[in-house]
């Protein structure tokens, strides 16, 4: 598998830790975002959508849309696995992940950054109005699901890691990445520092990734 990555992104971050917790072997292929490699005609014929990630199978096929890709890597070596065995925790645990993967963090991807600044004339301080709305509005929501539900363990769902904590973990990547402060929401920061201390969160940090700043 060839997996086409960078460190800046937030979705690319989701499948890097569903590749280390479930041990899948892979090869890395870093895609400069800030020099337009993912624009260019050599990756928009790996994905049509000039975005990350995209994970390239052995047979040449290739999948797109982390939420898709993380499924599938759960599906092919389910150990452990990534969503629950009931239909209603399976459904939990992807709502919780969905708050920030789809009502989150496509409010705060390049694209729409540069629409809002160059298109639409917001200047910086109006841009990280518009990125701290974003992330607080959704961590509100995601505090709020955790903190009131029997169903919340040492991680977003019992004590089992799940696709969940993988998005939460990403989420308040988001807030280190635009520095703000998410001491609001004890649960979420409680729940991330225990992710953050286990090897297969921790190996895969952007800090850590090939590119990123030392």
């Amino acid at each position: 598998m060839i997996f086409y990555s960078n460190w800046r992104s937030l979705a690319a971050d989701r499948v890097r830790v569903a590749l280390a917790l479930n041990g899948v072997p892979h090869e890395v292929k870093v895609i400069d975002m800030l020099g337009g490699e993912h624009l260019k005609p050599e990756f928009r014929a790996v994905n049509p959508q000039a975005v990350l990630p995209a994970l390239q199978l052995d047979d040449g096929r290739v999948l797109f849309q982390s939420m898709a890709i993380v499924e599938y890597l759960d599906e092919i070596a389910p150990t452990p696995p990534l969503l629950p065995a009931d239909a209603a925790g399976r459904a939990r645990v992807r709502g919780l992940a969905l708050i920030h993967a789809a009502d989150t963090h496509p409010l705060l991807v390049p694209k729409v950054r540069t629409h809002l600044t160059k298109d639409l004339g917001l200047g910086d301080e109006a841009l990280q109005k518009w990125l701290s709305r974003a992330l607080h509005s959704g961590l509100e929501a995601i505090e709020a699901q955790l903190a009131s539900s029997k169903d919340t363990g040492p991680y977003c769902h019992g004590d089992q890691v799940t696709l969940a904590d993988i998005c939460l973990a990403s989420h308040l990547l988001a807030f280190m990445f635009f520095k703000l402060d998410a001491s609001a929401y004890p649960t979420a920061v409680a729940i991330n520092e225990r992710l953050q201390a286990l090897p297969a969160f921790a190996a895969a940090h952007p800090l850590k990734q090939p590119g990123a700043p030392g």
